[in-house]
């Protein structure tokens, strides 16, 4: 069972990048440095999420801290909105809250293997928030508080499964490297691609990929300290397969094009300094209950790096859902079959239209049939961002 969650936990929430070596289909990616308290140079990944027809609570992947709908925004509200819809991708660059930590490495201390780290009681994915009563604001911040302890107890306060607790780790003199040493790699950063959903025109506000950015391990959502966007080209496709997610491959262009302000269990959002062109004028919201079964359309950005629009069909809709899997989608489009194979990773946040209007976004791929995947209310998007909306 843990092996089919940790499969599906590479969930890789439908984008295109990586998250850190964890990528969830946006994805996120990079790698830490060995035995040394820094984290490398983002890799870039693809968001997204993929998903198995015996699948993963929507909890264990992306619906962590969802607003209750219309606890901020009321229904009427939402109606009345007009928004562009998306359908091109986008690039993020973020630092977390404090470091994570993401492997121990031992080192030798007169002759014998030594980790103070696991020693004294630190874990995977524990997230150290300060040292000594100091917020540490990244890797670099963790090595000199290391480097400069002269051999002194440390006290840190770390989170671990959403609580927090005191750490106390004593460094370890290394001679072969002459300096203090904790045994423990660290991550404090990272960067993807995913689909921007919808901007709205009177701020260049936008939100996207309909899921959070998330932790692949834990499926936690990433606590960010600041993000910036840039603009991104697609340099090709990976089809996908049966048990093979495919995926969006493509790279930053330089400079940034706006900030990253939040990350929620259903999208991220923020807000673009020159907005991109979107590919129709602006629609208007359909609701939970405007969704219906049938025929609908998604726009997305393929490595033509225009966006199309292809059809699918919805099915399946739970209109209670709050999460970011909310209804059933089937891609029928033979152009989109024949360049993709469905749904793959980076497609996150492609927007969904039907009768006129903006109703969702793509989120998940199924393992089992790349044709086949989820989507969220555009409204559960709109609710969990109300600084959006007003």
């Amino acid at each position: 069972m843990k092996k089919v969650i940790r499969k599906l936990l590479w969930c890789l929430l439908l984008s295109v990048g990586a998250l850190l070596s964890c990528v969830p289909a946006g994805a996120w990616q990079g790698a830490p440095q060995e035995g040394y308290e820094m984290f490398s140079q983002p890799a870039v990944m693809a968001f997204g999420t993929v998903a198995s027809r015996k699948s993963v609570p929507c909890a264990a992947c992306v619906s962590v801290g969802t607003a209750d709908p219309l606890a901020c925004i009321s229904a009427d509200e939402l109606g009345d909105l007009t928004l562009l819809p998306g359908g091109m991708p986008f690039g993020v660059r973020f630092l977390t809250e404090g470091v994570t930590v993401v492997g121990f490495c031992d080192f030798e201390q007169n002759g014998k293997k030594v980790n103070p780290a696991a020693s004294a009681g630190l874990k995977l994915r524990d997230v150290i928030l300060k040292v000594g009563g100091e917020p540490i604001s990244g890797a670099s911040a963790l090595t000199e508080k290391i480097e400069q302890c002269d051999g002194r107890e440390l006290v840190l306060l770390c989170r671990r499964n959403g609580s927090e607790i005191e750490v106390r780790l004593t460094p370890v003199w290394c001679a072969a490297e002459s300096r203090y040493k904790t045994g423990i790699w660290v991550r404090d950063s990272g960067a993807g691609i995913g689909t921007v959903t919808f901007i709205i025109p009177e701020t260049g506000a936008f939100a996207g990929l309909g899921h959070g950015i998330c932790d692949a391990d834990s499926g936690e959502l990433i606590a960010m300290r600041r993000g910036t966007v840039s603009d991104v080209t697609i340099s090709s496709v990976v089809k996908g397969a049966v048990g093979a997610p495919g995926e969006l491959k493509g790279y930053f262009n330089p400079g940034k094009s706006g900030a990253l302000l939040g990350n929620s269990g259903c999208g991220v959002w923020g807000v673009f300094s020159d907005p991109p062109q979107a590919p129709t004028e602006a629609l208007p919201v359909g609701l939970r209950n405007d969704v219906k079964e049938g025929s609908a359309e998604i726009f997305c950005t393929l490595d033509s790096n225009k966006i199309g629009r292809y059809r699918v069909e919805l099915s399946n809709i739970d209109r209670t859902a709050k999460g970011s899997k909310c209804f059933s989608v089937k891609i029928t489009d033979p152009a989109l079959l024949a360049a993709s194979g469905g749904i793959v990773q980076g497609m996150s946040g492609s927007p969904i239209i039907q009768d006129g209007k903006l109703v969702g976004a793509v989120t998940h791929v199924l393992i089992n049939d790349p044709t086949s995947g989820y989507g969220i209310f555009l409204e559960n998007m709109l609710v969990s961002m109300p600084v959006l909306v007003h």
